[in-house]
């Protein structure tokens, strides 16, 4: 295995905040790594670090001479005036590489070549940088949330690119379907060090667990020790002897050891105060369009008490459109949504929430209530769900302009749930937030009594979450599945395989018609027809080379490589369809 990054002993601090201290590891050909870490803990730090954007305060970083490093950022910045074209070769890009641009961009829903980055949003952006990174073709990938703003179909593609061939690649993200399927190798950047585990995200959460467990009986042991210890330095006179002293310094590093302490994962919080009526929300034959995007057409249904519903779909099908129907925050064009009286919704959109920057983050919460009833008579203070996210005691006393992006995006599902809602509506709120984090918000939406819609591409989440998904496919499109994500893929697999299985079966049943019957001979007009095919073949097949000719060539415009490439498909489609033909005339005159 050639070594492409050797990180030894490295280090960095934000003043008195250490983030890791001491951290060694390496990255060789081949290897897909995975790095996981709680949020503000320093993941981004350290792959800025290594793409030479951010100083640091000690130790060695060595990339094999002459590594080619392509780096996406989490929030990539680009000249708003240039075009989507330009942007994608501001990088050692090659201006022949033009059409795998449009391939790629197209896999990626962005197909404008000519628009301008500022007219863009920030997912469209964050698209283009993927774009960008994969098509300078570097030995080593460093990707910062890759699957942030990326639809289930484009996850997929990506999951697909990135596992062929013999790739590197180091990233942090949050998506646990695409660690398990995509990496070989997980890092941990916990307790300012790093933890390496050879394997998959299954593989993982088996060993880490196995390291925590055996760290509690260290710590357990050292406890016991330390107490006997503890009796003796107290009887001990001050002057002692050599093995004495050597003693009182064991004692001293027992006492470090001791004094530890493991993150315990908190208790599930489990509310029995929230009620809710029989009535939730109807709706009725609703309609909405954009211009001639159709988002729903005469839509109806009936969300049940305590349902948990999972909105799937790709990205302009409407999703978060019919969530913000439903709040009231958006018109319908037909029909009417009628919302029971009892329902309280807690909504958390894409857009997050302004925070006042000079804002302590537990001022936050407290100014929207002191405490959440939990029923039976339990409350939980705002320190306590607070801390139950993973916001220390002395995290909670920090201005809220300290915390990272996904320590906001944390604080701002911390509001959500300290207004008690009794339905929530959860639009993307996976994006930025760490796994400890998302393993607490399932199971707290596991155990929560009222109704929730999730807006999300994290297959992993939707799994553990929903068990109801509509599926948006566009143009007013919907599928009602009763199951989660995975079981809505194993079915949609087993219905594309029989519908292969049919289509080619019937083609052999016709083929096999055909050539059974000896006595069958072309008539007059089948044999036209096969002369009009082999004149019609070979046009198809001459205006086929010219565009394959033109794509490849340097001259060619961005208007017509876009029309080429609509036409391409459709001569393929076009050639197939003829040939096909030809073979079953040419198999009767045999």
């Amino acid at each position: 295995m050639i070594p492409y990054l050797d990180v030894q002993h490295l280090s960095k601090s934000f003043g008195a905040l250490t983030l890791f201290h001491d951290i060694s590891f390496s990255i060789g050909e081949g290897q897909r790594v995975g790095l996981i870490a709680k949020n503000g803990t320093g993941k981004s730090t350290l792959l800025s670090i290594l793409s030479g954007k951010e100083g640091y305060d000690g130790g060695d970083i060595v990339f094999r001479r002459d590594l080619k490093v392509g780096f996406l950022e989490q929030t990539p910045y680009f000249d708003p005036q240039e075009s989507v074209l330009d942007a994608c070769f501001n990088h050692q890009g090659e201006e022949e590489k033009v059409l795998r641009a449009k391939q790629v961009l197209t896999q990626l829903k962005i197909r404008n070549l000519q628009q301008p980055m500022g007219q863009l949003s920030g997912g469209q952006q964050k698209r283009v940088a993927l774009a960008n990174v994969l098509l300078t073709e570097p030995d080593l990938l460093i990707l910062d949330e890759p699957t942030n703003h990326l639809d289930l179909e484009m996850i997929e593609w990506l999951e697909g690119y990135l596992q062929r061939g013999n790739r590197t690649l180091l990233m942090v993200t949050h998506d646990r379907f695409f660690l398990d399927r995509v990496c070989n190798i997980i890092l941990e950047l916990d307790d300012k060090t790093i933890y390496a585990y050879r394997g998959n995200y299954a593989y993982y959460l088996e060993k880490r667990q196995e390291r925590i467990d055996n760290r509690r009986a260290e710590i357990a042991r050292a406890n016991n020790l330390y107490r006997t210890e503890l009796e003796w330095m107290r009887r001990m006179p001050q002057a002692r002897g050599h093995k004495a002293r050597y003693r009182e310094e064991a004692f001293y590093e027992l006492e470090k050891v001791a004094k530890q302490r493991l993150e315990e994962r908190q208790l599930r919080l489990k509310a029995s105060n929230v009620y809710i009526g029989s009535k939730i929300f109807e709706c009725q034959y609703i309609s909405k369009h954009f211009d001639d995007v159709v988002i729903l057409k005469d839509f109806y249904y009936n969300f049940s008490r305590f349902e948990k519903m999972g909105i799937v779909g790709s990205n302009g099908t409407g999703k978060s459109t019919f969530i913000k129907m439903l709040l009231g925050l958006e018109p319908v064009d037909d029909g009417r949504i009628v919302i029971g009286d009892t329902v309280r919704f807690g909504y958390f959109s894409q857009e997050g929430l302004q925070f006042n920057e000079q804002q302590k983050v537990i001022d936050v919460i407290t100014d929207i209530a002191d405490y959440v009833d939990l029923g039976s008579g339990r409350k939980l203070s705002a320190s306590q769900l607070l801390q139950y996210f993973l916001f220390t005691p002395e995290q909670q006393y920090n201005y809220v302009y300290k915390l990272s992006g996904g320590e906001r995006r944390k604080l701002y599902l911390c509001t959500v749930l300290m207004r008690n809602p009794n339905f929530l509506v959860l639009d993307e709120p996976t994006n930025d937030l760490d796994i400890v984090t998302l393993q607490i918000l399932e199971e707290y939406l596991q155990d929560f009594p009222g109704c929730v819609i999730v807006v999300s591409h994290d297959r992993y989440f939707m799994d553990k979450v929903v068990d109801h998904l509509l599926v948006f496919k566009g143009q007013g499109e919907i599928k009602d599945f009763p199951g989660n994500y995975t079981q809505y893929r194993e079915w949609s697999a087993l219905e594309e395989s029989k519908e292969t299985k049919e289509s080619r079966d019937s083609k052999e049943t016709n083929k096999a018609s055909y050539r059974h019957d000896e006595r069958r001979r072309l008539s007059y007009k089948e044999k036209r027809e096969m002369e009009q095919l082999e004149k019609d073949i070979a046009v198809l097949e001459e205006e086929k080379k010219q565009i394959e000719e033109a794509l490849c060539g340097s001259t060619t415009s961005v208007d017509e490589i876009t029309a080429m490439s609509k036409r391409l498909p459709q001569l393929n489609e076009e050639l197939d369809e003829k040939s096909m033909r030809w073979l079953e005339l040419s198999e009767i005159d045999n």
